[in-house]
């Protein structure tokens, strides 16, 4: 459990980067196509880290462990980014940037790096804490069930408490000695927010790594689990024999967890932005009603994420019963799947009603009566999915790995990729799309989301295997 709980550190300030960086690096003079670039690197660096992380965290002969030196690393990590991008603004100011000027050229590059290692720390962490659950399940099925259903619970509960903080307009007054004046309410209470990061992820990295041990891997143990053939191989080959050997079953999840994810992203990414944009239609350089807008649009749209992070908390324990009563895993993950289509379909045409509504709208307009009910309903319809799309495929991949005999970090790692590449082709796609349709919103977006989360659902529940069993998913493997 205390393992678990170190995703409330980690989602933490995961939500507040979904929710408040893509519009803070906008107030620092940098285009929003650029704010996609910077999300690049944290897709390409999890596309290359994890499988490394992963392959190392399996073959740590540490006196400490194989997984909680990682976890350390990467929570130092996390805690310098989150301190750069709290002051962003102060090091910019430090070291020459005007206040005047639009384009802060040093904040921005402070802000870069700092977002860039909260993608490294992400990385360092997850991947290791995953594959430690799985250690301790000692290849119990149900357990590894339950254990990513508890992490999935308590990144739920990370994303509630980031995206409440973010929502925040006076969490800033909790840290008077860091305001300095240099920029706006939402900036101090973003510094706010980091500060808060900082402190929480060292408390439950720190409960968790002391209340659990692990037993230092010895040499002989290692060489007996990872043959000598394999263990001389360079890293590169060892992940291309991952892929070689991977049966059936694997190759399904990953197709399943790709599309799912490349469903996602484009709401995940631009979510809060949306918000603030296309429902409120307020804008981030503009007069002052249009910044008003804005600003309350993405404190609104974090609110909507905190309520879909409440569903993803309540629905995580009941993915237990749920694959009981519905047949399995696979069916579960199929109709959340579907629920995802409905949510995405439902924030297009969302997104065309607030255009028409804007269209013919008085100027003293907040926003559209009516509407951000409807956003708080897609956002409640898409906690469902994203409870499944947190914990089932790690589930089956530790399962699927555990019967193969291979590393869980590495497996994990492997499955990471499928992760990565949808959220590159997002964030390269995404503005293209919508503009090849004609707009400048993200309905095009929304609506080729639903369509690759319908297949994904069919491909699920009608292909997929579900390993209800140790011995069922031995015949599945064996029949090959």
């Amino acid at each position: 459990m205390s393992v678990s709980t170190i995703a409330v550190g980690v989602q933490f300030a995961w939500a507040l980067q979904i929710s408040l960086l893509t519009p803070y690096i906008q107030t620092l003079g940098v285009p929003e196509s650029f704010s996609a670039l910077i999300w690049i690197y944290g897709a390409f660096s999890g596309m290359v880290l994890q499988p490394i992380l992963g392959y190392k965290s399996d073959r740590c002969t540490s006196r400490f462990g194989r997984r909680r030196p990682f976890i350390v690393a990467g929570t130092a990590i996390a805690c310098l980014s989150f301190i750069l991008i709290g002051f962003t603004k102060d090091i910019g100011y430090l070291t020459g940037d005007s206040v005047d000027q639009r384009l802060k050229p040093r904040a921005v590059a402070v802000f870069v790096l700092g977002f860039w290692l909260i993608d490294v720390a992400n990385n360092t962490l997850q991947g290791p804490c995953r594959a430690l659950l799985a250690d301790l399940c000692f290849f119990d099925h149900r357990a590894m069930r339950t254990a990513m259903s508890w992490f999935s619970f308590f990144m739920a509960v990370g994303n509630v408490l980031g995206y409440a903080a973010g929502a925040s307009a006076h969490i800033h007054n909790l840290f008077p000695w860091a305001r300095t004046g240099l920029c706006r309410v939402n900036c101090e209470n973003l510094k706010a927010c980091f500060i808060i990061a900082v402190f929480l992820l060292l408390l439950v990295t720190l409960t968790a790594i002391f209340s659990v041990s692990e037993v230092q891997l010895s040499e002989e143990l290692m060489r007996k689990q990872f043959n000598n053939n394999n263990e001389a191989m360079l890293f590169i080959e060892q992940v291309v024999s991952v892929f070689h050997n991977m049966k059936k079953p694997m190759w399904l999840l990953l197709v399943v967890t790709f599309l799912t994810w490349l469903a996602w992203f484009p709401f995940i990414l631009m979510g809060t932005d949306w918000v603030g944009k296309e429902v409120f239609g307020g804008k981030v350089q503009g007069d002052k009603s249009s910044k008003s807008r804005y600003e309350l649009g993405v404190r609104s749209g974090s609110m909507g994420m905190m309520v879909n992070s409440l569903v993803v908390a309540v629905a995580s324990l009941t993915i237990g019963p749920l694959t009981r009563v519905m047949g399995g895993m696979k069916n579960v993950w199929g109709v959340a799947n579907f629920l995802l289509a409905g949510g995405l379909i439902g924030a297009a045409v969302i997104t065309k009603m607030a255009e028409e509504w804007w269209s013919i709208a008085p100027a003293d307009s907040i926003f559209p009566p009516g509407l951000m009910s409807s956003t708080w309903v897609v956002y409640f319809v898409l906690g469902f999915s994203l409870a499944a799309t947190y914990s089932i495929p790690f589930a089956m991949a530790t399962i699927y790995c555990s019967v193969d005999g291979g590393g869980q970090g590495l497996s994990l790692g492997v499955l990471n990729l499928a992760i990565v590449f949808p959220q590159m082709i997002s964030l390269i796609g995404s503005g293209p799309l919508n503009t090849l349709f004609g707009g400048c919103n993200n309905a095009p977006s929304f609506v080729f989301g639903a369509v690759v989360a319908t297949i994904s659902a069919i491909i699920s529940i009608f292909v997929l295997p579900d390993p209800l069993q140790q011995d069922t998913l031995r015949s599945t493997f064996k029949g090959r």
